[in-house]
């Protein structure tokens, strides 16, 4: 039974620690699971990242337009065949970061950057999109500790960048409550994969029962989270 899951917060936000968690359960009870990130999910995307995260200083559009890049091949040769065969795919960030990142930190736009996403990847949504919200200040503090304070070119970008971040996320999780589940990431990490289980369990027994809507039409991708748990944004 095929389901993508997508994580998104801030760097240092314990998306990857939360990605962890839930692939090692989905694998525990028998999923057929791709766990992946962008950018980075393959190795086109691996050279990708180290061009955007280690790679000299560029203008917004070229970060932008790396992104979507990165993102156009990752769903056309990883995603897209994954979730075909019904596997579930978790991804550490998708087309929501690009929105935050570039459209509103970068002051790109957030409608282009969105836009320009959605074309790379064929308008493919995440079924649900996990935020892990903390304050940035604190997210950074995470950051520099876990890198020994050695910060990619994005974690030194500065605490306004970094607030423009997060309330973007924020933003983002309020126009789409029907796919945001948001996440008070200041709480513990075993309480956080405990919530998140059950969000995922919810979904997958609703695909079981095949819930239709009241015109009729079945549940489909994007129309879940809020029917499983009764929204969290």
């Amino acid at each position: 039974m095929s389901l993508f899951i997508s994580f998104e917060g801030g760097d240092g936000s314990g998306k990857s620690t939360q990605v962890r968690a839930l692939v090692e359960w989905l694998e525990k009870v028998g999923h057929d699971v791709v766990v992946t990130r962008e950018p980075g999910g393959t190795p086109m995307g691996n050279a990708i990242r180290d061009l955007l995260l280690h790679g000299g200083e560029m203008g917004a559009r070229a970060e932008a337009l790396l992104y979507a890049a990165d993102r156009a091949h990752h769903v056309d040769s990883l995603v897209r065949p994954a979730l075909k065969r019904g596997a579930v795919v978790v991804t550490d960030r998708y087309l929501d970061s690009s929105v935050a990142y570039q459209g509103a930190a970068r002051d790109l736009g957030t409608d282009e950057v969105r836009d320009l996403s959605l074309w790379a990847v064929g308008g493919l949504l995440p079924d649900v999109t996990f935020l892990l919200d903390l304050p940035a200040a604190a997210a950074a503090e995470r950051a520099s500790r876990r890198s020994g304070g050695q910060l990619d070119r994005l974690e030194r970008a500065g605490a306004e960048f970094h607030d423009a971040v997060r309330a973007q996320f924020r933003a983002l999780a309020r126009r789409e409550p029907q796919r945001f589940y948001r996440l008070d990431a200041t709480r513990p990490i075993e309480d956080l994969a405990h919530e998140i289980r059950e969000v995922v369990v919810g979904m997958f027994e609703e695909r079981r029962r095949g819930d239709r809507r009241e015109d009729g039409s079945f549940v489909e991708s994007g129309d879940t989270v809020e029917a499983a748990q009764g929204g969290h944004a």
